[in-house]
């Protein structure tokens, strides 16, 4: 691995990296291989292919992109624009302030913001490529929506989304103690979506499932303290594999139909607009811990995030 950052000019390497915001507004591209500290760089940030770049503290006044098979990690730092992340890349944000949007390419490995903000977070579907990235927010705050079509999506730890959140062909779907400013969509999820101790201010969508959804406590997916708050109607359609409500709050309808078996609905709900489909009101069962449903996708994102940093620190100071 190089040793060195190099900044270069915009006319040999914009056509190449830079996105058309950044071929508008870049002078500069930097290369970050290795570790940086609390300074600021001027212009677009670039992680070349297969190379891990560690910064703390650093603030980026431009756009950033992590190439195919790199990986950036930052601690406490202020990016004013995007960050496009390719295939294989990883970006790991902690209280760091993110200005633009956060793309995750086709077969990107996986994005992971704890205890900062960002704007719009799309994961794109995985395509021909082999690889499922992953999406885990937790303390964020997400200034857009989050759209994510592949992998495993988790928000937690009072996560705020202030526009939509949107799931389609996704491993899973979990909201943990969170808020939904807008409409929440879990389509088509391979092993299903669980709500806990959260509140979705818009109306919830869930259909095609073949995991179950579980909203609230005394599900079989997953651990859960308590229910949700929801805004508007809850529609649970086509699901297999269970679907159970427990401790919830819907000031709109529950709407459910065509899920096998037929959904257990929870006396301690409290649904304002009615029920409509087929329900059963069987006894709560305990709850189980689905442990793997978490664990597995934590131990990719730590695996990653160790090897890029000592990467990163075998390569020496980066020259920002």
């Amino acid at each position: 691995m190089r040793r060195s950052v190099t900044t270069v000019a915009a006319l040999s390497l914009v056509a190449v990296f830079a996105t058309p915001a950044a071929q508008a507004n870049a002078g500069l591209i930097t290369y970050c291989v290795g570790t940086g500290g609390a300074v600021t760089v001027p212009n677009d940030l670039y992680v070349p292919a297969g190379e891990s770049c560690s910064l703390e503290g650093t603030t980026i006044t431009g756009n950033v992109q992590v190439a195919s098979g790199a990986n950036l990690v930052v601690s406490g730092g202020t990016i004013s624009g995007e960050v496009r992340i390719a295939a294989d890349g990883y970006l790991d944000a902690t209280g760091t302030s993110i200005g633009g949007q956060v793309v995750l390419a086709a077969g990107g490995f996986g994005v992971y913001l704890r205890q900062g903000s960002s704007g719009t977070v799309t994961v794109r579907p995985k395509g021909t490529a082999t690889v499922e990235g992953f999406l885990f927010v937790e303390g964020t705050k997400v200034n857009g929506s989050v759209s994510v079509n592949v992998g495993e999506a988790r928000l937690d730890q009072l996560t705020e989304v202030t526009g939509n959140v949107s799931s389609s062909g996704a491993y899973y779907t979990d909201v943990h103690d969170s808020f939904v400013d807008g409409t929440l969509s879990v389509l088509n999820n391979s092993t299903g979506s669980v709500v806990c101790g959260s509140a979705v201010k818009g109306k919830a969508t869930f259909a095609g499932n073949l995991g179950g959804v579980q909203l609230g406590p005394n599900g079989t997916l997953d651990g859960c303290a308590s229910g949700g708050y929801w805004g508007r109607d809850v529609s649970i359609t086509n699901t297999t594999g269970g679907v159970s409500l427990e401790d919830n709050i819907i000031s709109g309808q529950l709407q459910l139909g065509g899920n096998t078996p037929a959904a257990r609905v929870g006396a301690d709900n409290r649904i304002r607009g009615g029920v409509t489909g087929e329900q059963s009101q069987a006894a709560a069962r305990a709850s189980l811990v689905a442990a793997d449903r978490v664990s597995v996708g934590e131990t990719r994102a730590t695996t990653r995030r160790t090897g890029a940093v000592g990467e990163a620190v075998a390569s020496g100071p980066a020259d920002l």
